[in-house]
């Protein structure tokens, strides 16, 4: 009993010390995820002396916690950033993910005298892109891209695990069996289809189980969210017990409950929060445990080539040939190709072979772990500045909000927003609000009052409003404070605006030849953006005709294009290799960073 409560007090004294320490990564910039993994090194059996072996438990326990922030990252996916970026997404996460896995496989059995096949089960757990790792950084990282770039990394990361952890499950098997090439046959492609299809299938069931059970079900609101995470993961376990892929499953579950409208979201969406919080750190912490950091300088030097190899060759290469067919310019597919962190999934894949029997298991664990810790050393430190220094940040279109999202009991035809009036905000500069949205109550110096009875809003006010689901984004503009631009920013948006009624024609006779065909000549400007982009367009999306660059500016209340910019400076296509154009601008903005680090610290 007292070895209980013993191993209690540790494991909860190393959670908080993990969340205390994400103050100091926010305040310095430090790959958070790195924090997490590095304390538990440090306090592992090499470091402080707890001794933890227990891969099948390491195993199961990050298997639940990835599941848990699958699902969470597939719930905060829009079903509008999923159509705008899956055909990409789903290239890189399969065929992607293959070639990845045979580039570093080749080298991996040059440098490790493993054979071709051991060489291949390396290069498929470090394969995949953790979902972790890219949904922190893109979401919480305040990394402001265009959002079809943000998506196919979203997307990708989001469905890359399931093809890795085949690849991988299948190689153990193979290896262990002793079968090697010959069990390469028909049963391991039907077992992938079968994987898949299942996972793909019992998903899209699971979520609308989930949702079915949150409306029709009269839950206490403080269960809804438990209610939520318990179906998600049965969805998962469920899958995974049938034969198909639950990390699919419960990814895919969760896109399908995330677009639709269900009661207490405001609650759910706050527990899934903490959730996944609690899930990274728990899994990054048991694995810096499992981690023995006396065994990695017999395997230092050629895993250092390894990581380097993957981060500025197997991954662009691979990013490259997938993204040939779509219309990426060369500094977003540089930029998709360096936000390919590995993190947890790729550790956590490399307890596959130890449980396996393979021989030489352990080889396997501490190479993945160099592998990850060089990615997010070299990546996670670098993405913004590179985002930066490629000219991928988009200026904020409004500035700072203080809004809160409140709950409406049953199901509700409208959401109830609450937002503090901020200094230069435009309801201060007199701009009314809409007709569609119903300001009820007005909190002023602690008293409360009718709206109408308010007078004009003042600074500090807190003003209460009912809307109908999904304008609230609309609403953000009036309450918001001015957008700061930066003097980099300026010229982000064009040199100058054209009408979006502007005909194509009229525009190519100006700066043609355009490319463009007969028919698209015949339409508007924001006409063709929208075919050109598949879809409605959004703010800061641009479209390359030849010699310009078309910028969405300002999208209108009924989500058109309200202005478009136009660029004169010509964005090079993906023709060339993104590993030979980008290391120089990836060297500058790392010697850019790293000067100002060093003035922050003088």
């Amino acid at each position: 009993m007292d070895e209980f409560y013993a191993m209690t007090l540790v494991g909860t004294a190393l959670v908080l010390l993990a969340a205390f320490s994400s103050l100091l990564a926010f305040r310095f910039g430090a790959p958070l995820l790195l924090l997490f993994l590095l304390i538990g090194l440090v306090t592992g059996v090499d470091g402080l002396g707890i001794d933890f072996s227990n891969n099948s438990l390491a195993y199961a326990l990050g298997s639940v916690a990835l599941a848990i922030i699958l699902f969470d990252s597939g719930y905060g996916t829009s079903l509008q950033s999923f159509r705008l970026s899956a055909t990409p997404a789903l290239m890189l996460s399969t065929v992607g993910v293959l070639l990845t896995a045979s580039l570093f496989g080749a080298l991996a059995h040059l440098l490790l005298d493993l054979s071709f096949l051991e060489g291949a089960l390396l290069g498929s757990i470090v394969a995949s892109t953790d979902a972790a790792a890219v949904f922190f950084l893109l979401r919480i990282g305040g990394i402001n891209i265009r959002d079809r770039v943000r998506s196919t990394l979203e997307v990708e990361s989001g469905t890359n695990d399931p093809m890795a952890i085949f690849l991988t499950m299948a190689l153990v098997q193979l290896l262990s069996t002793g079968k090697g090439y010959s069990g390469f046959d028909m049963a391991l492609l039907r077992l992938f289809v079968e994987q898949m299809g299942l996972g793909l299938a019992l998903g899209l069931i699971g979520g609308a189980v989930i949702v079915f059970v949150l409306k029709r079900i009269s839950v206490e609101r403080g269960l809804a969210p438990i209610f939520m995470l318990t179906m998600a993961l049965l969805v998962f376990s469920y899958t995974g017990a049938v034969g198909g892929s639950g990390f699919l499953a419960v990814y895919v579950a969760g896109i399908y409950a995330g677009s639709q409208k269900i009661p207490a979201r405001g609650s759910i969406t706050r527990f899934q929060d903490g959730m996944t919080w609690l899930a990274q750190i728990v899994m990054f912490l048991v694995l810096g445990l499992l981690a023995t950091p006396s065994q990695f300088p017999q395997i230092l030097l050629p895993a250092v080539i390894l990581g380097l190899f993957l981060v500025f060759v197997a991954r662009p290469l691979a990013v490259w040939l997938c993204l040939l067919p779509f219309d990426y310019t060369q500094r977003e597919t540089g930029f998709i190709a360096w936000v390919g962190l590995r993190g947890a999934v790729s550790i956590l894949l490399a307890i596959l072979p130890i449980l396996g029997g393979l021989e030489g298991g352990q080889i396997y664990f501490n190479t993945a772990f160099i592998v990850v810790m060089i990615s997010l050393l070299l990546q996670g430190w670098t993405i913004k500045p590179v985002a930066r220094k490629l000219g991928l940040i988009i200026p904020p279109r409004i500035g700072a909000i203080d809004k809160l999202e409140l709950d409406l009991p049953g199901a509700a035809h409208h959401e109830l927003l609450a937002y503090r009036v901020v200094a230069d905000s435009p309801v201060l500069r007199g701009e009314r609000i809409p007709r569609w949205a119903m300001p009820s109550l007005v909190i002023r110096d602690g008293k409360s009052m009718r709206y109408q009875y308010a007078g004009r809003l003042k600074e500090h006010d807190q003003v209460y409003l009912f809307i109908a689901p999904g304008y609230s984004r609309l609403l953000d503009r009036l309450f918001a404070s001015k957008a700061p631009v930066d003097e980099n920013d300026s010229e982000f948006f064009g040199m100058f605006a054209i009408a979006p009624s502007t005909r194509v024609d009229n525009l190519d006779q100006a700066y043609g030849p355009l490319l463009v065909n007969e028919a698209e000549r015949a339409i508007t400007v924001a006409e063709l953006i929208e075919q050109r982009l598949g879809g409605k367009a959004d703010y800061a999306d641009r479209v390359r005709l030849g010699t310009i660059v078309l910028i969405v500016r300002d999208i209108d209340e009924t989500g058109h294009i309200a202005s478009v910019g136009v660029s004169l400076e010509p964005v090079a296509p993906a023709t060339n290799l993104p590993i030979f154009l980008n290391l120089r601008e990836i060297a500058h903005a790392l010697r850019d960073y790293l000067r100002k680090v060093r003035k922050a610290a003088e």
